[in-house]
């Protein structure tokens, strides 16, 4: 007879899932020893469990199917917390399988002993305990529709040995388990509403994020009907900013000001799929209808005038026909005529500064943008790497970009690779990384050996949290604690087997990356990047400003005037974008 664990993995691979990441253990052994005589499903090892938790949520997002990480008790499903906050907050379908310690010794406090219904339930939209080895198949089949339907994470906690409990046929899990498809979008009334505020505005403007996936032309159509600019939340550029002729790019912490103009001068914001949280970017005295196909997100970032549910796809069809073809193109124009001004003054910072040293952030990420192919799956760690990557990474409609754009998770880069690269092996993957991110899951490097991945890691090497040394100058806080002494992180690829170059000049950077995207295997390219080049946001607050004088301020009284010359020296150039 089949046990609990082989009837899993039939289960699971019967509904399209093909790997499962994680590190193995002793409570996980019924379950791994499945996977190796299944034949059908892999197992995917990496060196810590938080990266097993990144791999799956990466994995989900880009094949948009389920994807699965285990974690062996106590110690080694508690490392996946953090991927799972990721894959949650991201809203991607992720089975996290938590081994348990023996199920008569719950509540003994024994050796390893966790309570992860209670750890997990924060990160999840279904966690439930299996008790015993009747309950198993019906509960796993709950977890993976929960995490389908609910694009979201289902953690299944089990003890040890129910996973070589002999599983009887029940019906549970016998059919395969996957999203359904259903048109989702408001009634006529409200339709109707919404087409009155739109119809009836001078200045509309949209702004769009993640929700737009799948509704590129259906945002196009709607935008020329209403001669309305499109701005972008970070996690909507890729479904967004390419073949849109009405796109003037990126507002937010992160963008820049030709986004944050034609949302503030708005009269009409329409909101699509978009759960941008920085209220102070929101306009003032606009009127605002918000789409979403979770009812419990409207209205909860700004005020709103009407809230719809439904996808920004259906929506948008069952409402262009009820729009009015808009003549007047003032707003829209002058709102493109600011991202062409711009556009060109980002782009030009993305240069070799005449040879000067250190290498300018924003050139690195424009050459990978240049030098990367046309279906590339990017991958950043937050902080200073998001930045650049936001600015200088043009998408097209084939290209990928991942990262923890809502749980702000250091140490991404690498483990959301590990799993873009499993998933599209045959896809050129790059993995920007900022030095203290790398640092902090340094030992997935290895993983990229083991498993023979030919992930690109660029490293942003600036010997500092530098996106942290911001946020303290704005606070008008000396800059404390954010040194960081690194190794040469080439020399560190190399003796692991892989390629590596270190680049200090601006003038070697385009062959290294170009030696490092054509080698046939992992490659490391450790690129010393300015510390103090700074990404400003799109509008200063009064306070902020306030903030970067105290800074200046306390830096000279502190004995440290040479930093204060060093920023200013390496953004002498910057023009002020209005």
């Amino acid at each position: 007879m089949a046990t609990i664990a082989t009837q899993l993995i039939s289960a699971l691979a019967r509904s399209g899932v093909q790997r499962v990441y994680g590190l193995p253990g002793d409570s996980l052994n019924g379950f791994t020893d499945a996977i190796r005589r299944s034949g059908v499903v892999t197992w995917e090892h990496v060196r810590h469990e938080e990266t097993a938790a990144f791999a799956a949520a990466a994995d989900a997002a880009l094949t948009g199917r389920l994807a699965v990480c285990a974690g062996s008790c106590g110690p080694g499903n508690l490392h996946l917390v953090n991927g799972l906050f990721d894959a949650q907050r991201s809203r991607v379908p992720v089975l996290a399988i938590a081994a348990h310690i023996p199920r008569n010794e719950i509540g003994s406090e024994y050796f390893q002993e966790t309570h992860p219904q209670e750890l997990f339930r924060e990160c999840s939209v279904y966690c439930e305990l299996v008790s015993t080895p009747e309950m198993a198949p019906r509960i796993f089949e709950m977890a993976m529709r929960a995490a389908v339907e609910e694009n979201g994470v289902a953690v299944v906690v089990v003890p040890g040995e129910i996973f070589l409990a002999p599983g009887s046929e029940t019906g549970w899990l016998a059919k395969s388990i996957e999203a359904t498809r259903s048109v989702i979008r408001p009634d006529e009334v409200s339709l109707r509403q919404a087409a009155q505020i739109l119809n009836d505005g001078e200045r509309v403007t949209i702004l769009g994020g993640a929700g737009v996936q799948g509704a590129h032309d259906e945002l196009v159509r709607l935008a020329g009907t209403l001669n309305a600019p499109v701005v972008h939340a970070l996690r909507g550029k890729e479904f967004i900013e390419y073949d849109n002729p009405y796109d003037v790019g990126m507002t937010g912490l992160l963008g820049f000001a030709s986004g944050y103009k034609a949302i503030k001068e708005a009269d009409t914001l329409l909101m699509l799929g978009t759960d941008f949280p920085y209220q102070q970017f929101y306009p003032k005295d606009a009127r605002i209808v918000q789409v979403d196909v979770r009812g419990r997100n409207l209205g909860r970032r700004t005020p709103i005038d009407l809230g719809l549910v439904g996808t920004v796809a259906d929506t948008c069809d069952a409402l262009q026909p009820l729009l009015v073809q808009k003549q007047d193109r003032t707003h829209l124009d002058r709102s493109l005529r600011h991202y062409v001004k711009t556009r060109k003054s980002l782009d030009g910072l993305a240069v070799n500064d005449r040879d000067k040293t250190p290498i300018r952030p924003e050139y690195v990420a424009g050459l990978a943008n240049e030098l990367a192919t046309d279906d590339a799956v990017f991958t950043v760690d937050v902080g200073s790497p998001v930045v650049w990557a936001a600015r200088y990474l043009k998408m097209n409609g084939k290209r990928r970009l991942v990262g923890s754009f809502n749980h702000g998770t250091m140490a991404c880069a690498l483990p959301h690779a590990i799993g873009a690269q499993t998933a599209f092996p045959d896809r050129q993957v790059i993995a920007l990384a900022g030095d203290g991110g790398l640092a902090m899951a340094f030992g997935e490097l290895i993983t990229l050996i083991q498993n023979r991945l030919p992930v690109k890691v660029i490293v942003f090497n600036n010997s500092s949290l530098n996106f942290v040394e911001l946020e303290m100058k704005a606070a008008g806080i000396v800059n404390f604690g954010t040194d960081l002494t690194n190794p040469d992180f080439a020399a560190v690829g190399r003796a692991l087997g892989a390629f590596g170059r270190r680049v200090e000049h601006p003038g070697e950077l385009k062959e290294a990356l170009s030696e490092a995207f054509a080698h046939d295997g992992p490659a490391i390219v450790d690129v010393v990047t300015a510390r103090q080049e700074m990404s400003v946001p799109p509008a200063i607050s009064a306070e902020q400003a306030k903030g970067f004088s105290l800074y200046a301020i306390r830096t000279i009284m502190a004995g440290r005037a040479d930093e204060l010359l060093d920023l200013v020296t390496t953004n002498v150039a910057r023009r002020i974008l209005d």
